[in-house]
């Protein structure tokens, strides 16, 4: 497998999809080296259920995981057992507490309002070309920063300024990405010899520890000086809810363990959330049918005077919008962020259409919003292992689409090269290059 892995470099993902339909849903990867372990790849729903859900204790990530993701430390990705469940529990409550729920909702609109829409008021202003995929790791990276540690590093500005904790990031990712397909002792030597994406990993390394580290210390100091009640307005970060009281929560939470806490927390809500919209755009571009049934379920929610105005929408004006979800359900099977586990497409399990964008297969004959099982749509991971972010994640995405959708004329330029990058997360390779206009004056 591995000449043909190399051949297909530029391409991974359509090869595996190609692969897979030849081999009627799983296939064996077979290491052509002696310490390599071979791999069975499925997309077959039983063998999903079976390993993710119903004996889930007999398929840990163990070493293998653990050392191909080692960027990522003991936190709960690549936790197992004990350790795992702890972790789970805790940011289980940590995510659904009232105090972070608050502090979602403002943070979320506070960004959309304050930082996404004048980037693309002077975007659409000037008639410039942007690279949307940037703008929403911009987004995704910011709105998590403040989630997860209460900073803003502002990187949503019309200056673009570099983000290196983000560079840092996707050399990381990239690098990960071919741990999957280069031999151990070809990945050894480059560590040795400290040359190629090995090099980079331990870089990006020090760029992401550094400047946790700086995270964990500010949060520190200003802990110092103030004290965190339940009955905070504004509600509070998830690293403050971390620090504030770690006798209660019972772990460890030392700098090692929140510096893993905080780097899996990053990997999750930087990248998925941005990947996801920036292929849902695209769809949409590419299905016009589709933007006007978004436009005018958008409509639906606003007063006839309100109509022909900018404005943004409200949590549970989104919470409303059937169609806004089937259209991004949709995106996440056709493009999952987090390709490895990508089986959304075939038709044994889709039907005979699986490869059209239709939001409609996410919509019930009542008008509701079809929820498929977790073995059959993998976008968030399944059984016990499932995304504890899915609702943080759609709640970012709809406020970023209806906003866009509803003020806002996109369009890709015309001969834009759309190919997916060779990452662990989803990016497209050449960014989305479109221009916007405003809809109201």
């Amino acid at each position: 497998m591995l000449p043909d892995s190399i051949r297909n470099l530029h391409r991974p993902y359509e090869r595996i999809a190609e692969i897979i339909q030849l081999s009627g849903g799983s296939f064996i990867y077979k290491s052509l080296w002696f310490f390599s372990p071979n791999i069975l790849n499925t997309v077959d729903p039983a063998n999903i259920h079976y390993i993710m859900s119903s004996n889930f204790s007999n398929f840990p990530n163990r070493v293998l995981f653990s050392r191909i993701f080692d960027i990522l430390g003991d936190g709960i990705f690549n936790a197992d057992s004990h350790e795992w469940k702890s972790q789970r529990k805790l940011a289980h409550s940590l995510l659904n507490h009232q105090q972070f729920q608050r502090f979602l909702v403002k943070s979320s609109w506070n960004k959309v309002e304050r930082g996404l829409i004048p980037v693309l008021e002077h975007v659409a202003k000037q008639g410039s070309v942007v690279d949307l995929q940037d703008v929403f790791q911009r987004f995704t990276f910011d709105i998590t920063s403040v989630l997860v540690t209460g900073f803003d590093p502002g990187c949503l500005s019309i200056e673009f300024p570099r983000v290196e904790f983000s560079e840092a990031m996707d050399d990381a990712e990239e690098a990960i990405f071919y741990r999957h397909i280069w031999p151990e002792l070809f990945l050894k030597l480059q560590r040795w010899l400290g040359f190629g994406r090995e090099k980079k990993l331990k870089e990006a390394r020090r760029t992401l520890d550094r400047m946790v580290a700086e995270y964990i210390s500010r949060k520190r100091e200003e802990l110092s000086k103030r004290t965190i009640t339940v009955e905070d307005e504004d509600g509070v970060d998830l690293l403050t809810s971390y620090m504030s009281h770690p006798e209660i929560l019972g772990l460890k939470t030392d700098d090692k363990f929140l510096r893993d806490t905080i780097v899996n927390f990053f990997l999750a809500g930087r990248d998925t959330t941005s990947s996801a919209l920036t292929w849902f755009f695209w769809l949409v571009s590419q299905n016009p049918q589709v933007e006007s049934r978004i436009r005018e379920e958008l409509k639906a929610f606003i007063p006839a005077e309100e109509r022909e105005n900018r404005r943004l929408f409200s949590t549970q004006e989104l919470s409303n919008l059937v169609y806004l979800h089937g259209a991004l359900c949709e995106t996440l099977r056709l493009y999952p962020p987090v390709p490895f586990q990508h089986k959304e497409w075939t038709a044994s399990i889709w039907g005979p259409d699986c490869l059209e964008f239709k939001p409609e297969r996410w919509i019930s004959e009542s008008g509701k919003i079809k929820h498929e099982p977790s073995y059959k749509f993998l976008a968030f991971n399944a059984g016990p292992r499932t995304c504890l972010g899915k609702g943080v994640a759609f709640t970012q995405m709809k406020a970023v689409a209806a906003a866009i959708i509803h003020n806002y004329q996109v369009r890709v330029v015309e001969g834009h090269p759309v190919t997916p990058s060779s990452s662990i997360i989803l990016h497209m390779k050449h960014g989305l290059k479109a221009r916007l206009s405003r809809k109201w004056v």
